[in-house]
């Protein structure tokens, strides 16, 4: 019915697309203002400057700070990924800096809110068991594979200085650092840092929510369920959920969509047929997708970004298959495919409420931030990265 409407009705198939890529973004609006309110209180009152000292060696303790600095961090997969390169260059462990990255997309706040929106809360406890899981997992694989050798490789390349996405955003650290949590978060300094925070991080992630949004609406109005079942083995439970977690990294691999406009094209997914696990490993993976792959063969060379798809991919596929087994085994896997997308539509209930509540509060959010120099700190922001991107491609051409 969808190709055929397709066929029929370009027109209308695009409008459909469209409806359904608009109501998604309005389901999850609230959602999206809450998380990135949140994740800006957070990085108000947390510095960056300490991260490289704090991050030594790749011991349980290292780890664990990784972590919890990853989770307190900005969601943009782009500034995640400069800024554990920064980390590993002002002196921060190799292992340590990638599990910083793991955790700063994958255990933030704004993440597990959206997915508990749309898709149930039962993944976004997936996500945040699955999260450690998964660093631990890449840990181990880091201890067993990861030479000597391949970290000096790694180690000469950031020295040349080549440049990714989100650069400035990444070397941004407005946080309060005098009083208490609650002190820094009223005073006056840290409601400026948190409507720059606000603000910064739409403008880092604003883009790839449209992305995600879009492909989103596109697959579920125009692609027929019957596909996504054969393709994900529906009709074989077992082989299935061996088969998701396999198969999800390499979708998101093709889809060139990351950070947190990744769950709605989850949420097609799960509709479609992909198993629980599945759809785990399709979020993890959004530091694997294509144009992430092609900024670690900028920043560490192209041996050692062949070896990070490999060993990511391993420590995603495999913590995601563990969580489909535990979470089978205590029956926390969702019994209906009933994702907030196809079913999503605009109307006056609670949803429609709380958009206009934190609207509200994003307004107030801007205000400040136009009232205390934060278009300027924007283009700066924009030039550092466009400037970099420039010297990039100059240093490229005298290769």
């Amino acid at each position: 019915m969808n190709t055929l409407l397709l066929s029929i009705n370009p027109i209308g198939a695009i409008g459909q697309a469209l409806g359904l890529a608009f109501a998604m973004f309005w389901e999850i609006l609230w959602a999206l203002l809450l998380g990135f309110t949140l994740s800006a209180l957070v990085q108000a009152v947390v510095s960056k400057s300490e991260m490289s000292r704090l991050l030594p060696d790749d011991s349980p303790k290292s780890i664990a700070i990784a972590c919890g600095l990853g989770a307190a961090s900005s969601s943009c997969s782009y500034a995640a990924v400069a800024l554990a390169r920064s980390i590993f260059r002002k002196g921060g462990n190799f292992t340590a800096a990638m599990a910083f990255q793991f955790a700063s997309t994958n255990l933030v706040i704004e993440l597990g809110i959206i997915l508990a929106v749309l898709m149930g809360w039962q993944f976004t406890l997936a996500e945040f068991v699955g999260g450690p899981l998964m660093i631990a997992l890449l840990v181990l694989i880091f201890r067993i594979f990861l030479t000597p050798r391949l970290v000096e490789a790694a180690k000469r390349q950031t020295e040349r200085g080549l440049q990714g996405r989100m650069e400035g955003h990444a070397d941004m650290d407005m946080s309060v650092s005098d009083g208490s949590i609650w002190q820094r978060i009223f005073s006056s300094r840290g409601q400026t840092a948190i409507s720059h925070f606000f603000v910064m991080d739409w403008a880092s992630l604003w883009q790839d929510i449209l992305v995600g949004l879009l492909i989103a609406g596109a697959l579920g109005a125009w692609v027929p369920k019957s596909f996504w079942q054969a393709f994900f083995l529906t009709s074989h439970p077992f082989w299935a959920a061996i088969w998701g977690p396999i198969v999800g990294p390499i979708v998101a691999i093709m889809s060139f969509v990351c950070s947190i406009g990744n769950v709605p094209l989850a949420a097609v997914l799960w509709n479609g047929g992909i198993s629980f696990g599945g759809v785990v490993a399709f979020i993890f993976a959004d530091l694997i997708v294509l144009p992430i792959l092609d900024i670690y063969r900028k920043y560490y060379g192209r041996k050692v970004s062949v070896f990070l798809l490999v060993t990511f991919y391993a420590a995603m596929a495999g913590a995601a298959l563990i969580v489909e087994f535990v979470f089978q085994v205590l029956r926390l896997v969702p019994q209906e495919r009933s994702a907030k997308i196809v079913e999503a539509s605009i109307a006056f209930n609670y949803t429609t409420v709380l958009n206009i509540l934190f609207l509200l509060l994003a307004a107030l959010l801007l205000v400040r931030f136009f009232k205390t120099g934060g278009p300027d700190m924007l283009r700066m922001m924009n030039h550092s990265d466009q400037h970099a991107n420039h010297s990039a491609h100059e240093h490229h051409g005298m290769r």
